[in-house]
């Protein structure tokens, strides 16, 4: 019974704790460039968030590291770099355009026209010419609506007819 129970507590002990609590610049003026540094720099753990809005334990060390380096005088473009250096281009939401992320930036426009162009390939390939009726199967077709009595579909309502 006490594997059974300690087993069931596993996940609760094994889930990361939870980051520290940001701390603030005392000065306005950067903590506002970190701010807005933040929505720039993409959480490696989330991956679809901003460190600013992530609650994973890297993205509060991000936010402490981009703090850090405002205080010791770095420009944001020292800081991206930084950052680029140490976890690569995906960090960033809008990475810079370079051989390593062509295929990143231009990657979802060259499928979309590829998709189109085979999408208009195949719709011509389908519009085949159909073959005029002979003249046998032209009068065969004559014989067969005259012989049959049109009938009413009975199921068919006044509207539409």
């Amino acid at each position: 019974m006490l594997i059974f129970l300690l087993t069931l507590a596993a996940p609760a002990v094994a889930q990361e704790p939870p980051p520290k609590p940001d701390r603030p610049l005392a000065d306005a003026a950067q903590e506002a460039r970190a701010q807005a540094l933040f929505d720039d720099i993409r959480c490696v753990v989330c991956q679809h968030e901003a460190i600013a809005d992530s609650p994973a334990g890297i993205a509060g060390d991000m936010r402490g590291l981009v703090r850090d380096q405002i205080a010791d005088g770095a420009s944001d473009q020292q800081i991206r770099s930084d950052l680029v250096r140490r976890y690569g281009d995906f960090v960033l939401f809008k990475p810079p355009v370079r051989g390593g992320t062509w295929l990143l930036w231009f990657g979802p426009l060259i499928l979309m026209l590829a998709a189109a162009a085979l999408i208009l390939l195949r719709g011509r390939r389908r519009q085949m010419e159909v073959a005029p009726l002979t003249p046998e199967e032209d009068a065969r077709l004559t014989d067969i609506l005259n012989a049959e009595p049109i009938r009413r579909d009975p199921d068919a309502k006044p509207s539409n007819d």
